[in-house]
């Protein structure tokens, strides 16, 4: 087990804790954490661009000229795809992007993830985050004690006031510990976790 120091509000040191070896200190495979954030962004694709063939475009009942005589190509509608504003050939349809990765990679490359943090330095453990009101100055004066102004915050429980506080400072995302993802973890460059968010995580990835 590694220990972890454990800080204040104030960025002071109050305690210590053990961050155990099964998901703070696993090997780290690039490969694996590349397929799992492919697969998150994957499916965060909306699908929605949708464009008309030519039977679904208004118009074409009618041939736009004869047959022979005009000296022009054969044309039986002025929704064709050659024509302007016709049908548009094997354009895009609503579809959906998602694929689904195994269970046991998607935990793997999770606790791959928290180690990557551990071993930059990058990861904060803080007692607690109870913020006395919703203003933005009081969480910058926290994220300045801390010396960080990139973070993602992992939380046990809703704290209305930190969601509040953080929501319009940039490069600053807050999310409940059942929400921690690979992408996210490895998109910020710091991440905090509240003591009691620790806990759970390892309910949740040693189960």
């Amino acid at each position: 087990m590694a220990l972890q120091d454990v800080y204040s509000m104030d960025g002071m040191k109050v305690s210590e804790i053990n961050l155990v070896d099964e998901i703070f200190n696993v090997p780290v495979k690039q490969h694996v954490l590349h397929e799992v954030v492919r697969m998150q962004l994957a499916n965060r694709r909306s699908g929605t661009a949708a464009t008309k063939g030519r039977s679904e475009v208004r118009g074409g009942g009618q041939k736009p000229h004869r047959q022979k005589g005009t000296g022009r190509a054969r044309a039986g509608s002025r929704r064709s795809p050659l024509w302007r504003g016709g049908g548009v050939v094997f354009g895009p349809k609503p579809r959906s992007y998602g694929y689904k990765v195994p269970k046991k990679v998607r935990a793997q490359a999770l606790k791959m993830a928290l180690t990557s943090k551990l071993q930059e330095k990058a990861l904060i453990v803080m007692d607690k985050l109870d913020l006395e009101t919703h203003k933005t100055k009081r969480f910058v004066e926290v994220m300045g004690a801390l010396k960080t102004g990139q973070a993602l915050i992992v939380t046990d429980r809703k704290l209305e006031k930190l969601e509040l506080s953080s929501r319009n400072v940039p490069h600053v995302k807050v999310v409940r510990w059942e929400g921690l993802n690979v992408y996210d973890i490895l998109r910020f460059k710091h991440l905090i976790l509240l003591e009691p968010s620790v806990k759970q995580l390892e309910g949740r990835l040693l189960s």
